[in-house]
């Protein structure tokens, strides 16, 4: 047996969790909004808007996209992009220990 749980930011509604975050890990790792919504098996219409509500809920731009062209498009992670995701894998860590310690507590 173990504990099982799900954790994300909330702000009248979810803002950023998982799903998000392995999105801009991927878009960290391809520098391609298109290839991780690939990888994700997600479809870029969904990953576009699911990125842009987040945008709007917490106010500030997760991404700097760059229009495709001869030298192709992309997107990076903007610095506050960058800050969010450092704080939720932070804050998802501290959370993991609290909840096996008191796990641990109750059934260990």
């Amino acid at each position: 047996m173990k504990v099982a749980y799900k954790v994300w930011l909330d702000n009248n509604g979810k803002v950023f969790g998982e799903g998000p975050y392995q999105l801009l890990k991927l878009i960290e790792k391809t520098g391609s909004l298109h290839q991780a919504a690939m990888d994700m098996k997600m479809s870029y219409r969904k990953a576009w808007v699911t990125l842009h509500n987040i945008e709007e809920n917490l106010g500030f731009a997760l991404l700097e996209r760059k229009v495709g062209g001869a030298s192709g498009g992309g997107s990076q992670i903007t610095p506050s992009g960058f800050e969010l995701m450092e704080h939720y894998e932070n804050f998802r860590e501290e959370v993991k220990e609290a909840l096996n310690n008191i796990y641990q507590k109750h059934f260990g």
